[in-house]
């Protein structure tokens, strides 16, 4: 069953959701990728302000392609999460509770998801033109000059996902590939 959930996702919203869920998002989140993901980072660590307030907010790991004529956007669709790792952790301890990308995280990506109670999910992978279906609205918010990578704030409109690492400690790649070997061994 897919579950509606409005962002900004609370805390305890957060805490309730488990590895598999079915969600449709919808509300306002940023869009940011390697470089945005980089510069944060390094704000963070010389106690820089930063261009956005990441308590409570959210982040779909993406850069969009050109809107075409009347459209608000171009493919939205996810990229590879685990490439974001190095700079998580700093972002999840200033506030970051909801991560949006393709692919599992690492280990220490993971234990920094449940000890802060943020979620990861993920969007399926090479749709992106029909993901864009699901954002109603983009505007650029932070660093321009990095084009397709600068930071953007999106609204989602029933946005697919799947909670694919949960404030538990759960983790629907671990658990796939035990079921998996589970079968296998039968």
């Amino acid at each position: 069953m897919t579950m509606r959930v409005d962002i900004p996702l609370s805390a305890e919203q957060a805490a309730a959701l488990r590895a598999g869920d079915q969600l449709e998002l919808s509300g306002p989140i940023y869009a940011a990728r390697d470089a945005a993901h980089r510069r944060l980072a390094a704000a963070l660590a010389a106690g820089d302000p930063l261009p956005i307030d990441l308590r409570g907010a959210s982040i779909y790991y993406v850069g969009p392609t050109p809107p075409r004529p009347g459209a608000v956007i171009g493919a939205a669709g996810p990229t590879t999460a685990m490439r974001m790792d190095p700079f998580t952790p700093p972002l999840l301890a200033a506030g970051l509770r909801l991560l949006i990308g393709k692919g599992g995280r690492g280990p220490e990506v993971r234990a920094a998801i449940a000890a802060h109670g943020a979620v990861y999910c993920m969007a399926v992978g090479g749709a992106g033109a029909l993901l864009s279906g699901h954002i109603t609205a983009s505007e650029v918010v932070a660093w321009p000059d990095l084009g397709t990578e600068a930071i953007r704030l999106l609204h989602f409109d029933r946005f697919p996902v799947i909670v694919a690492c949960d404030a538990a400690g759960g983790d629907l790649f671990t658990a796939g590939k035990a079921a998996w070997r589970r079968a296998d061994a039968l």
